[in-house]
């Protein structure tokens, strides 16, 4: 089978579950992956949240294979899993189990209650899951199993060898009840039990994709997002063995070699959410961290916005002049009472409110004055009793008479030409930018379309988070258009100047 013809046969299959098996995609993905790569299964969640049948229908998706299903308890003996004594090996005096349709000659094993599992079975089920190969007298089998499916209400007790048996399940996934209404309806009133996969894969092309896999470069972006969380997973105590980091960059490969991709990208690791956590807990915290790297590749605005933030300061510490006294706006100084529900306090300059009540420069009192020409202003450090109620003309001509302070709103010559040649360069790197992170959100949509890993809310939500770098270009394209403001030096700030002056 080509490799096209496979993802194919995946995209079906994905499309019949989730027609049946709502609210599951995640845990679809994960399923139909452990299966092409060789890696065990733990569904983890409370009764009736269907994780057997799921587990049960996934199985049945394998054609020309042999599958075991067992429900473990605390009585379940090693007959019951492995096979029963050999009668004709004991008159031999020889021990031997009759293996034949029983876990040694699975291809796919779904174990209920994985976690019941007691001593006499647990030693034999460990070699079996990690090793493929079981211990029958003095026969050492090879076992052709490809993944196990582990269903359990309830994280494994602690005990070194059930901690053991949790390990070996590389893909985990919390299953909760359904928690949307329409979806429940469908649960409720669809024969769900009846559902019997059409589309089915063949063992052979799960070991050909296994070969196909095995070789497949890494990126070097996926190689530093995988160092990158070891390092804050080991800060934060949670340690993954370095077994597990092996078969997890192994599924990585397989994930990719299924989606026809020449190497291991960047997008994949969206997939390492469900391969890393210890308990469900760390789940959302890991997930986190993962889908910020995911997202954190591709053009980076923040330097741009460093440049812009350092050019706007540059030409404030120019055109800023620090007043002689503070000054206070009444207008919005009574506004705030208001909101405030009447509350009185001498100072305001530390409130935060979305007008400026104080100023201490020049600058920002005179772009207030421009966007506020009707407000009246005092001036001092005591705001309690408000009586005088100033234009800003007669605050420029009592600092003027008071303190011989003259306001003036404008750059030098050369800083202005510097200023001018700079903010074009910005202006040039803002719209190469906007050109980038366009064709960037583009192609993003197309991968998370075409990789068919990357589950619907996953894909939402990289798309959410890669939307706030357009918030970053909004951000830096408002700085700019002030830093214009402050360079074309407009006409109402000479007018507010020029009456300020002549009533001076």
């Amino acid at each position: 089978m080509r490799v096209l013809d496979l993802k194919s046969t995946i995209i079906s299959i994905k499309q019949e579950f989730t027609g049946y098996f709502k609210e599951r995609d995640a845990e679809i993905n994960g399923s139909l992956l452990a299966l092409l790569s060789g890696e065990h299964v733990l569904l983890l969640g409370p009764p009736g949240t269907a994780k057997t049948l799921l587990a049960n229908k996934i199985c049945e998706t394998i054609e020309g294979g042999n599958f075991f299903h067992y429900l473990l308890t605390r009585f379940s003996t090693p007959e019951e899993v492995f096979g029963p004594l050999s009668l004709k090996a004991l008159e031999r005096d020889e021990f031997s189990r009759r293996v034949d349709g029983y876990l040694p000659t699975a291809h796919i094993a779904l174990l209920d209650e994985i976690f019941k599992a007691n001593s006499s079975i647990l030693n034999s089920l460990l070699t079996v899951l990690n090793e493929r190969k079981y211990h029958n007298g003095k026969e050492l089998m090879e076992v052709p199993l490809f993944s196990v499916f582990g269903a359990s209400n309830e994280l494994p007790e602690e005990d070194e060898s059930l901690e053991a048996l949790y390990d070996r399940f590389l893909f985990r996934y919390r299953v909760d009840y359904i928690q949307h209404e329409e979806n429940l309806e469908d649960l409720i009133f669809k024969n769900t039990e009846d559902f019997v996969p059409s589309t089915k894969l063949n063992i052979e092309n799960i070991k050909e994709i296994q070969k196909k896999a095995r070789d497949l470069p890494v990126d070097p972006e996926i190689r530093a997002i995988i160092k990158g969380l070891r390092k804050e997973l080991r800060n934060s105590n949670i340690f993954v063995s370095d077994r597990r980091w092996k078969k997890i960059v192994n599924v990585l490969r397989v994930a990719s070699a299924v989606n026809g991709h020449a190497s291991v990208n960047r997008m994949t690791a969206v997939l390492l959410q469900h391969v890393l956590w210890e308990v469900p807990e760390q789940k959302e915290a890991i997930r986190k961290l993962i889908l910020d790297r995911v997202v954190s590749g591709g053009t980076d605005t923040g330097k741009l916005k460093l440049d812009v933030f350092d050019l706007k300061n540059s030409i404030y510490s120019c055109l800023q002049q620090e007043l002689p006294d503070l000054v206070a706006c009444n207008k919005c100084y009574e506004e705030e009472r208001k909101t405030a529900g009447g509350m009185k306090s001498s100072r305001f300059s530390g409130m935060k409110t979305q007008r400026n009540l104080t100023f201490d420069n020049a600058l920002d009192l005179l772009k207030h004055h421009t966007e506020f020409p009707t407000h009246t202003y005092s001036y001092g450090l005591d705001y309690s009793n408000l009586n005088s109620s100033l234009s800003f003309e007669s605050v420029a001509e009592q600092f003027h008479r008071k303190y011989g302070f003259e306001f003036k709103i404008s750059l030098d010559y050369g800083d202005k030409k510097l200023y001018e040649k700079e903010y074009e360069n910005l202006e040039e790197r803002l719209d190469y930018f906007r050109k980038q992170i366009q064709e960037e959100e583009k192609a993003l949509e197309n991968t998370l379309k075409e990789n068919i890993w990357i589950s619907g809310q996953d894909s939402q939500e990289i798309l959410i988070k890669y939307h706030s770098k357009n918030t970053d270009i909004y951000e830096i394209a408002s700085n700019l258009n002030e830093i214009r403001f402050l360079l074309e030096k407009p006409k109402v700030f000479d007018v507010a100047v020029e009456k300020a002056e002549e009533v001076a």
